[in-house]
């Protein structure tokens, strides 16, 4: 397995000029390691690598601990930095915002954290964002050869369960390049229900990752893009990440009768925690999948621990 490029320096363009600044000193073998970058105002700017948390100080230099030499991530760092992940028009992305993510260049996607405005019951503005987390996308070339060895020529579909940061966006990604070119397997017509902009890693209409000869529907809620993939794509393959809600079932459930196989994520920490879960008890209701496949750790992501047949 090898990463064809580092995206650290793709995921910290959107940093404030100070903050970049100090991300830029780091040394390229620890940005390589580094999944996220955290900003919280008042706190010493982190960054997570697998299951730990790491500091760094105003040259660049990685602290293993909190340390008076942490560097502190202010508001002005936090407003600074909003401001340039919403293209300064934060009115543009309102719809995101209230979904307390924003996908930028690159498939990074900026999570939010701030003071919520309900009406009815449902979130309609969040203000005076105080945290911003950024999970760096990573394209690794291999990170599905073992899978596809084992699961080729797919009989039924796939469900792929881990923790956050177990790598599950980016082995789909690895199998979407893979299946639509051929990498291991014959070539069969795939198509990606790309809701969030991860997968494909679209930012104003360029798919900034490689997925082979994906047909890539960007934005699309997953419910709607698995019909609209069946209605007018005819793929043998569909894959989306992170299911769970009724729209998703009903959707995975009208792929599965038209012939296409889906491979999905979903969140589980372990066999016993997806068994569990009531999303996966509806969506094995569909006979869509036929192998759970359970990720490893964030400390060895895209690492798969256990296959099983459901």
């Amino acid at each position: 397995m090898s990463e064809v490029r580092d995206s650290f320096d793709s995921a910290a363009e959107v940093l404030c000029d100070e903050l970049r600044a100090l991300t830029d000193m780091i040394p390229e073998k620890k940005k390589a390691g580094i999944q996220e970058i955290r900003l919280r105002i008042g706190k010493p700017l982190a960054f997570t690598s697998g299951s730990s948390t790491m500091f760094a100080d105003s040259s660049g230099r990685i602290l293993y601990s909190m340390s008076e030499n942490a560097f502190i991530t202010t508001r002005r760092h936090i407003y600074d930095t909003f401001r340039r992940i919403c293209g300064y028009s934060v009115y543009s992305y309102q719809d995101d915002i209230r979904n307390g993510y924003i996908t930028v260049k690159g498939g990074h996607r900026v999570g939010l954290c701030g003071t919520a405005a309900t009406k009815d019951g449902k979130i309609s503005a969040v203000s005076d964002i105080s945290s911003l987390n950024i999970r760096i996308s990573r394209q690794i070339f291999g990170a599905a050869d073992e899978l596809i060895k084992e699961l080729c020529p797919f009989e039924g579909g796939v469900l792929i369960a881990g923790a956050p940061s177990t790598g599950k966006t980016t082995l789909l990604r690895d199998l979407a390049r893979s299946l639509s070119t051929g990498n291991g397997c014959r070539i069969m017509r795939t198509v990606v229900i790309d809701e969030r902009g991860e997968l494909s890693g679209t930012f104003q209409g360029n798919s900034f990752n490689d997925l082979g000869l994906c047909d890539i529907l960007n934005g699309y809620p997953k419910g709607e893009g698995i019909m609209q993939a069946v209605r007018a794509l005819s793929p043998q393959v569909i894959i989306c990440d992170e299911l769970g809600s009724e729209e998703d079932c009903i959707g995975v459930s009208q792929g599965f009768n038209a012939g296409a196989a889906i491979i999905a994520s979903i969140h589980a920490s372990g066999l016993d925690g997806l068994m569990s879960r009531p999303q996966t008890k509806a969506l094995l209701k569909t006979g869509a999948f036929a192998t759970g496949v359970i990720l490893s750790s964030p400390d060895r992501p895209c690492r798969v621990s256990e296959i099983t047949k459901f």
